[in-house]
Parts: structure tokens; sequence; C-alpha cells
């Protein structure tokens, strides 16, 4: 089975889009599946991470002086280019399309070292040029796409995975995946009327780690204490609210032996700001870059601070008791929906500080408290969401496929 990934990242987007592609792409990669990813060079793409995970990744140029002169979708400057000339550059990625672009000579690279990523049996990536076979999915996870978008790549794939969290646009695919709490199927009555949907953390695209620590991290919460503190928002961090936190906890009466471990992502662009202010607080205090072993991180945690973004399907999954902040307004439906099923802690950005407009004493947090959030989170989603959305793309292939 082929699959092409329509995604980007950029200190504008954030990570999450993508990371949540790469997950499902190594589930269908394990099913014999071969995966190639479409994005454009935004800066502060992880274009380098996705190859590194043997990924072959089709490149579309940046132009820093493009402006949208659409309103529609909402989000349609995260795409770098007008829908229209987007789908065209996507096309070269699916072999229907033979123009290419001026200057995207790059565009036909492929991963690190030239090494392609094509397990046994599977077909050659590059036999997807003319006369080649189409992909059999084309998987889109983007804001800045809509129903126009997709129409125009239909005739070159056989069938289109959405991605969304929104619910603010037409779509025109067969599989829509919307994995927020809450969402219910009249979401989509109108927008996506011919798609089969898949709703809810239950499908929740986390790696396989969260599972495998699942276990271990909700028996450790049977008696929950407040020793280690995990912070991170995510893999960007802008607008530096790692820092923001960072400065209010120095207000908070934490005990002396409390761990304080800060993640961040190798493109955040405050790392050193973060590591100074580290070094000042009165608790031993860790700062990580671009870490490989989130999962157990997380399950190591007593109470986590971090945003209300894809992660917080990866804390419900461990359990992990959380003071949870909105850094982008397609951030607060999730945070809504989690605040009212009691599985987080909420934590306003119009506070200057912890223990300013909001004041929040984290050393005053009962135990039952804890516990409370961290069963109610748990229910929320069990992290085999991958599994049940990389089966569902299987056996829709599958049932496709002529009999033999």
């Amino acid at each position: 089975m082929k699959v092409l990934i329509r995604t980007d990242a950029s200190f504008e987007i954030g990570t999450g889009h993508v990371m949540r592609c790469l997950t499902l792409a190594q589930a269908l990669r394990e099913r014999g599946a071969w995966c190639r990813f479409v994005c454009r060079a935004h800066p502060g793409h992880p274009i380098d991470k996705i190859r590194q995970q043997g990924f072959e990744v089709h490149v579309l140029p940046y132009h820093a002086d493009w402006q949208p002169v659409e309103a529609r979708p909402a989000h349609a400057a995260w795409l770098g280019a007008d829908w229209a000339t987007d789908a065209e550059e996507t096309k070269i990625g699916t072999g229907g399309n033979e123009s290419v672009p001026p200057g995207a000579d790059s565009l036909r690279e492929v991963g690190a070292g030239g090494k392609e990523n094509v397990p046994p049996g599977a077909e050659s990536p590059r036999k997807l040029g003319a006369g080649g076979t189409a992909p059999d999915w084309l998987i889109i996870d983007h804001y800045g796409i809509d129903a126009r978008w997709e129409a125009a790549l239909r005739p070159f794939v056989k069938r289109i995975l959405v991605i969304d969290d929104l619910a603010d646009r037409a779509h025109d695919c067969d599989l829509l995946l919307d994995q927020n709490l809450g969402r219910q199927t009249q979401d989509y009555a109108d927008l996506a009327p011919h798609a089969q949907l898949l709703l809810g953390p239950r499908y929740a695209l986390l790696r396989s780690e969260f599972a495998q620590w699942r276990t271990y991290s909700l028996g450790r919460r049977e008696r929950p204490q407040l020793k280690r503190l995990l912070i991170s928002m995510g893999g960007v961090d802008k607008d530096n609210v790692t820092g923001r936190v960072l400065a209010g906890l120095r207000h908070c009466d934490l005990p002396k032996d409390t761990e304080i471990t800060v993640v961040l992502g190798k493109n955040a662009p405050w790392i050193n700001a973060v590591k100074a202010q580290a070094e000042q607080l009165p608790w031993p205090t860790r700062v990580l870059v671009d870490v490989d072993n989130m999962a157990e991180l997380l399950a190591q945690s007593d109470l986590a601070i971090g945003a209300a973004g894809s992660s917080a399907w990866e804390r419900c999954c461990l359990g992990v008791p959380t003071v949870q902040v909105v850094l982008a307004e397609n951030q607060a439906s999730i945070h809504s929906a989690l605040l009212t099923a009691g599985a987080v802690l909420p934590w306003s950005l119009s506070s200057s500080s912890f223990g300013a407009a909001q004041p929040l004493s984290l050393a005053s947090i009962e135990q039952k408290t804890l516990r409370d959030i961290s069963v109610a989170a748990s229910r929320i989603c069990d992290g085999q969401g991958v599994t049940r959305v990389a089966d569902s793309m299987m056996r829709m292939h599958d049932e496709n496929q002529p009999a033999v």
C-alpha cells in the first residue's frame, strides 16, 4: 500500500501535525505500507527529523513574501501558497503531474543519504511517476486545506484521509479523523457528508511507547505525591510560555526536594533563555531538548504543566495530573472539554505569573485531587488510537482490492 502525507510544521504552526502523522506513518510502515511526506519548507520545519526516521520527503518551496488573498479557510496563511498552487505542487509528489515548477528540482530529493524506505514486497516509490501506480491513500493534516484542494487531488489518489480538529470547513474525503474529546457526528454532517468518521480520543495518534508505559504510570499514581514536575509547551513554544511558567514557579512554596524537568524541541527559539532561568531556580531543574523518551519522562512525573494541544492525549493515556495552558485559539475546545471532564487543572495566560491574576499554589494540591484527575484523564484515552486508525485504513484498502 502506498501512502502520501501532506502536512506542515513551522514556528507558527507548531510540530503537532507532523508528529502525529509520523506516528501514523510508522504504524502503516509496520503493516507493509510505503509512505512519503509532502511538506513546505517553512521556517522551523522538521524535515530532517522526518528523514531521520526513514521517510522520503517531497519538499515544497517556501515563499517568504507570500500573503493569502482569500479569508478562507481561517488558517489559509499556514499553507504558504494559494490552495491551487499548493495542490499542483503536491500532484508532483503523487506522480500525477509531470510539470516541475521552476527551481523545484529538489522536489524529487529522497531521504537522508539517498536511502529509500521501501519495505519488502512494496513497490519502489520511483514507480509513482507517470504510468506508475497512484497512491492508495492521501493523508491530509493541515488547517489550511479544504474541500477544493482535496477535490483537485482526488483524481490522482485512490482514497483520502483528513485529520482535523476544528470542524470549520468542508472536506472531500473518504475517512475523517478528529481525535478531540466531545466531537459529535453532527459536527461533520454538512462538512464531510460522505466520509466515514473516526471521532474522539480513542483514535488519538499516540506513539506505541505511551501504551507501553500506561500500566506502570497508572500504578504509581495509586499513592499520589508531588515531587517530580514536568513542564512542556510543545515542540516550538514560540512565545516562551515555558519561561513564564518558570518565573511563576519561583513564587510557589514547593518542597525543597522537588525535581523539575523542562522539555523543549530543538527548534524552540528560547532554549538558552530557559536554561538560564532554570539555573536560578531553588530546586534541581534540568532542561532536555528534543527527547525521544517522552512517555517515560511523563510516566515518572507526578504533575505536568503543558499545553492543550495533541500532547494532552499523551498525558491522559498515562493518567498524569496536569495544569493545562491554552496556547492557541484551536486549543480552547480541547481545554474546555478536559476541564469539564475533571481531567486537568487550568492556568490562564492572562496571568503574568503563577500567583498573580489566577493564583495557583501547586504545593496545596491535595493527594485526592491528584488521584481524581489521574483517574478521569486515564478514562479518556487508552493509547491504542493509532492501531485503530491504521487498521481502518488497511481494512478499507483490502476491501477494494480485486479478488485473487
